[in-house]
């Protein structure tokens, strides 16, 4: 497994940071995840990625919006969206773990801002797609690695 440092140098007293390395989601999904928390409070990204899973609300779909259909819990704009609950899983996994390391580094954990996160695509493992008669197809199994940093806002 490949470890590579963080895609945006953010130093200072009050900056925790958070990563996992290839995780079993959908690219596509982690990344419209990432820049739909972007400038968030940890805390509410939280709470509205819980929401996510439970498919009360919806993730707006920027970027990989083709075929993708509307969704009433989205106003505004851009109201294409989907319920990528594993990708969400996941972020909220990262978000928790961000937090931990808030606490530890003696950081108020509830005032945190999101100031960078991103997702990019991780290693594609070979598998095999089994099909009729005893027959079976090559397909790729996409991985993804996200990075969340997060800044201390004094209120």
């Amino acid at each position: 497994m490949a470890r590579t440092g963080y895609s945006m140098k953010v130093e200072g007293d009050n900056v925790v940071r958070a990563k996992a390395n290839e995780l079993h989601c959908s690219p596509k999904h982690a990344i419209e995840i990432a820049s739909f928390i972007r400038n968030k409070n940890v805390d509410i990204a939280i709470a509205y990625l819980q929401e996510v899973v439970a498919k009360k609300k919806a993730i707006p779909f920027r970027r990989f919006k083709r075929n993708v259909a509307h969704q009433k819990s989205l106003t505004g704009v851009v109201c294409q969206g989907r319920f990528p609950v594993k990708a969400s899983q996941e972020y909220i996994r990262l978000l928790n773990s961000l937090k931990k390391n808030a606490e530890y580094a003696g950081l108020a954990a509830d005032s945190l801002e999101i100031v960078h996160s991103a997702a990019k695509r991780g290693r594609a493992m070979k598998a095999i797609f089994p099909r009729a008669m005893g027959r079976a197809t090559p397909k790729a199994r996409e991985s993804v690695t996200i990075e969340v940093i997060a800044r201390e806002v004094e209120e």
